[in-house]
């Protein structure tokens, strides 16, 4: 790997970051929207499919003998 002086490392930083095409205001809004209400969406279907799990299994238990 080749050594880089540090003022010629931040002079390739300084141009890498210029590239950077930043989102904007509304469209940070609206990801965070979706990541929010997809979240919400999985947390909601999973713990359906937890709560079936569950039933299941305490239903099978049920049969191997009285509680």
């Amino acid at each position: 790997m080749a050594k880089v002086r540090p003022t010629e490392f931040f002079r390739q930083v300084r141009t890498e970051s210029a590239k950077i095409s930043w989102p904007t205001r509304r469209q940070t809004v609206t990801t965070g929207i979706m990541v929010l209400i997809m979240t919400s969406v999985l947390a909601i279907f999973f713990f359906g499919v937890d709560a079936f799990f569950s039933f299941v299994v305490r239903e099978l238990l049920g049969l191997l003998g009285p509680r």
